[in-house]
């Protein structure tokens, strides 16, 4: 699939790390490194612009690698790219580790997959047909 794209920062286009690989990494689009507080948020750019076709999504989630070792996420995760959107992709990042972390121009600070999505048309109804689980809701099935 291709999708246009406009980068408007000084690192290369986001890519796949590995054949197999789901998501390609995202970069910080910086003109100074930015420190994140403990327990801070902060909306980082990356110069990416896109326009992804009708029935598909561009999901950003966060790199593993920064949640395990530094206890840095993402809010709003995954955040949900629209493909009407064609504003820069912002990635808001949270620290909740006791440390400061310093964010640098060219960072990768989160993961971008495209995913391709359905439209739904509501179908109102007075009932809906019984499964096993009916409205059992979180830890509904206890613990095993």
């Amino acid at each position: 699939m291709k999708i246009n794209i406009v980068n408007r920062s000084r690192h290369p286009l986001p890519a796949y790390a590995t054949p197999l690989s789901a998501g390609m990494d995202l970069r910080a689009s910086l003109e100074a490194p930015v420190t994140l507080p403990p327990l801070g948020r902060c909306l980082i750019p990356t110069g990416l612009h896109i326009a992804l076709p009708a029935g598909y999504e561009a999901q950003v989630r966060p790199r593993s690698g920064l949640a395990l070792k530094k206890g840095i996420g993402l809010l709003n995760s995954p955040g949900t790219i629209d493909a009407d959107y064609r504003g820069e992709i912002g990635v808001i990042m949270v620290n909740l580790s006791t440390e400061e972390f310093i964010i640098n121009d060219g960072d990768r600070i989160a993961q971008l997959v495209v995913a391709r999505h359905e439209t739904v048309e509501w179908q109102p109804a007075e009932v809906l047909d019984s499964t096993e689980r009916g409205e059992g809701g979180f830890g509904h099935t206890g613990k095993e």
